[in-house]
C-alpha cells in the first residue's frame, strides 16, 4: 500500500470518527459564505455600501445559532443518516430558525446589516448545504453498487413501489449477488421514470430485447402480486431464449423491507398460480372463534393446511381426526412446533367406523366441522370402486350422520371438479357426498355446505410432485394426452377460501371455487423439463379410465352465480337420501353400474 492511499485512508477514519463535527463546519461554512453574498445581493452585487463589521457579528451570531439548534434537532448528535430526507427536514428546520432568530437580531441592531439579509442568506445556505449532503450521498452510493464483473446483469420488471425498492436495495448492496442494467414497466405513466439512474426502457413486450440487449442473464419480476397467467406469459420467450427468470416473495409471505435473499427463481407453482384470496376476517371469525372445531382427514395435505389456518382465529377447541398416526404427527409439528402425539385433540379414527365415529362427536361435541377425509386417486380407484365408495360415501354418510346427531352447526364437506358431469368413480363417489350433504342441510336446517375445486399444489401425489421425482431421476415425464389440462390452485388459497365458503354458504349448496384459466399439463411438464438443464423426453401414454381431456367446475346444467364472494360460485345441489344412494352402489371389483348422479 503506498504512502499517499495511507494518508487517504487515515483521513477517511479521522472524518468518520469527527463527523458531527465535520457537518457542523460545513453548515457553519455555508452560513459565512451565505451572509456576505447575501448582503451584495442586497445592494445589486455592490460590496461597498456593506457593513462589514456588521456583516461579520451577524454571521458569528448566525454559525452560533446554526451549532445550538443543530443540536436541539440532533443534527450534530448522529441521529440522522446523513443526506437523508429526515436529516434534511431538520437542516431545513434548523436554518430556517437561525433565520427567524437572526431577523429579530437586525430589527434590534438595523445598522448591521438589513433586515431582508438573513432571509436571503437563509436560502443560499440551504442550497449550499444541500448540495453538500447530495453531492456527500451521491459518492455513498456509487461506492455501495455491486462490483460489475461480480454481479449478475438483471433486468427489473416493474417500477412500481416493490421494483423501486428491490432496485435501491441492489444498488445499496456492495455484495448484492445481482445488479439491475435496464428497468421495464407495462404502465405508460412509467414510460419516462427514473429510479437511482436507470430509466424504464419499454414494457413485458420488449423484455427480451432489453434482456438481450445488456447482456442481462436474467429478469426480475418485481411485482408481488403478478397471477400465474401473467408470469406464464413473461417468461415462455425468457426460458426459450435461456434467460433465467426471478420473482418476488407477494406480499402476504413476506414481513418489512424487500431484501436481496428475498429474490429467488420462479417455480412452476408460481406460474401457475399465486395471487391471494380475498377473505372476510371478521365473517371467519363469526363462526370459527371461540368454537369447537372438527377436521376429518386431518393428516392429509387439505386437512393439514386447514388445521393450520383455523388454528389462526382462535378455535376454542381443534379436534384433528385421521386414521393416518404418521399424518396427525405431522399436522401436530406444523401448528405447535412439537408432536409429543399425547394431546386428546388428536383423534385416530376412520370414518368408515361409524360406532366410532358417534363416539368422538358424542364425547367432544364439534359446533363446526371441516370433512376432508376421501379417497382421491382416479385410476386406482378405477381399479376398486367399492373402496371409493366404502371411504367416501358411506363414510361420509357417517360423518353427517354423527354431526347431526350432537347438533353441528356448520359443516363443510370438501368435493372436486371431478364432481361436476362425473364420469368415473371418484367425481361420481364425491358428487353423491355433495348431494348428501344437501340432504342433510334439508334434514337440520343447519348451515351444511360442499365446496368443489380442482388440482392443489403441493398435496400429496398431485401431477406437479410426480412430475419433479420424474425430473430428478432423468425422465421421461409421462403426460396422459398433449391436449390435456387442467386447474390449478395453491393450497393456501384453496383452504382459504374454503374457509371462507363454510362462511357464506347454506343450504346445501356447494361452493365453487374460481381456480382462473385451466393449464396445459403438457407445458408445465415442458417447463420443468426446460428448467432441468438436461434433455429430458416427454412421454404420451394416453387418458386413463374415467379421465376427462379437459375438467369442468360447474356441470352443464349448473349456473355460475356469485352473490357473496368474487371468487366463489354458489351451486344448488338436489338432495339425495342415503337410502337412494345405497341404489348406486358398484360392483365391488368394477365401476359397472356407477350411474349418473346429478339427479
Amino acid at each position: 500500500m503506498g504512502t499517499s492511499q495511507r494518508v487517504v485512508e487515515r483521513l477517511a477514519a479521522l472524518t468518520r470518527r469527527r463527523l458531527p463535527l465535520v457537518q457542523f463546519a460545513l453548515d457553519a461554512m455555508a452560513w459565512i459564505i451565505a451572509i456576505p453574498l447575501a448582503a451584495s445581493a442586497r445592494y445589486d452585487m455592490s460590496i461597498g455600501p456593506v457593513d462589514e463589521g456588521g456583516a461579520l457579528r451577524l454571521t458569528l451570531v448566525v454559525v452560533l445559532l446554526q451549532g445550538v439548534i443543530g443540536l436541539l434537532l440532533g443534527l450534530y448528535r448522529r441521529h440522522y443518516h446523513y443526506g437523508s430526507f429526515e436529516e434534511m427536514r431538520a437542516l431545513a428546520l434548523s436554518i430556517a430558525g437561525v433565520a427567524v432568530v437572526a431577523l429579530a437580531v437586525c430589527r434590534q441592531f438595523p445598522d448591521w446589516v438589513p433586515r431582508t439579509v438573513p432571509a436571503i442568506a437563509a436560502c443560499f445556505a440551504l442550497v449550499v448545504v444541500a448540495l453538500v449532503r447530495y453531492l456527500a450521498r451521491l459518492a455513498e452510493d456509487r461506492g455501495l453498487r455491486p462490483v460489475e464483473g461480480e454481479s449478475e446483469p438483471v433486468v427489473v420488471f416493474g417500477a412500481g413501489n416493490a421494483g423501486r425498492q428491490i432496485v435501491r436495495t441492489m444498488l445499496r448492496t456492495p455484495d448484492s449477488k445481482y445488479r439491475p442494467v435496464a428497468l421495464l414497466d407495462d404502465d405508460p405513466h412509467k414510460s419516462r421514470l427514473r429510479v437511482d439512474g436507470l430509466r424504464v426502457q419499454g414494457t413485458s413486450s420488449d423484455l427480451l430485447d432489453v434482456a438481450t440487449g445488456h447482456n442481462a442473464t436474467a429478469v426480475l419480476v418485481a411485482i408481488p402480486s403478478a397471477t400465474g397467467e401473467q408470469l406464464r406469459a413473461v417468461t415462455a420467450p425468457l426460458t426459450r431464449a435461456g434467460i433465467r427468470v426471478l420473482v418476488l416473495p407477494p406480499v402476504w409471505e413476506r414481513l418489512g423491507e424487500l431484501e436481496i435473499s428475498d429474490i429467488r427463481p420462479v417455480t412452476i407453482e408460481d406460474l401457475l398460480g399465486r395471487h391471494p384470496a380475498e377473505i372476510d376476517v371478521d365473517a371467519i371469525a363469526d363462526y370459527i372463534r371461540g368454537k369447537r372445531v372438527l377436521v376429518t382427514g386431518a393428516g392429509g395435505s387439505i386437512g393439514s393446511e386447514l388445521c393450520r389456518q383455523i388454528h389462526r382465529y382462535g378455535p376454542a377447541a381443534l379436534f384433528m381426526l385421521d386414521r393416518d398416526e404418521s399424518g396427525l404427527h405431522g399436522t401436530e409439528l406444523s401448528i405447535h412446533g412439537r408432536a409429543l402425539l399425547d394431546s386428546p385433540h388428536l383423534i385416530l379414527a376412520d370414518i368408515r367406523d361409524s360406532d366410532r365415529l358417534r363416539e368422538v362427536f358424542e364425547q367432544h361435541r364439534p359446533q363446526v366441522v371441516f370433512h376432508a377425509a376421501a379417497l382421491k386417486h382416479q385410476p386406482l380407484l378405477e381399479m376398486h370402486p367399492g373402496e371409493a365408495w366404502k371411504t367416501n360415501v358411506y363414510g361420509t354418510h357417517n360423518v353427517l350422520e354423527a354431526a347431526a346427531a350432537v347438533g353441528v352447526g356448520s359443516f363443510v364437506n370438501i368435493s372436486t371438479d371431478k364432481a361436476a358431469d362425473p364420469i368415473g368413480v371418484l367425481g361420481l363417489s364425491k358428487r353423491i357426498c355433495e348431494r348428501l350433504t344437501a340432504q342433510a342441510a334439508v334434514e337440520t336446517s343447519c348451515n351444511y355446505v360442499s365446496v368443489r375445486f380442482g388440482n392443489v399444489l403441493g398435496s400429496k401425489g398431485s401431477v406437479l410432485g410426480t412430475f419433479q421425482r420424474q425430473v430428478q431421476v432423468g425422465g421421461p415425464i409421462t403426460v396422459t394426452h398433449p391436449d390435456v389440462t387442467r386447474y390449478f390452485m395453491t393450497v393456501n388459497e384453496a383452504v382459504a377460501l374454503t374457509i371462507q365458503a363454510g362462511a357464506i354458504g347454506g343450504d346445501g349448496h356447494v361452493m365453487v371455487l374460481d381456480m382462473g384459466s385451466p393449464v396445459r399439463i403438457v407445458d408445465v411438464a415442458e417447463r420443468l423439463a426446460s428448467q432441468s438443464g438436461r434433455p429430458i423426453k416427454i412421454v404420451f401414454t394416453g387418458l386413463r379410465a374415467g379421465e376427462k381431456l379437459h375438467e369442468v367446475l360447474l356441470g352443464a346444467d349448473e349456473v355460475d352465480v356469485r352473490p357473496h364472494h368474487p371468487l366463489i360460485s354458489q351451486v344448488e345441489v338436489p338432495p339425495l337420501s342415503f337410502e337412494s344412494a345405497i341404489g348406486l352402489e358398484p360392483d365391488r371389483h368394477s365401476s359397472a353400474g356407477l350411474d349418473s348422479t346429478r339427479g
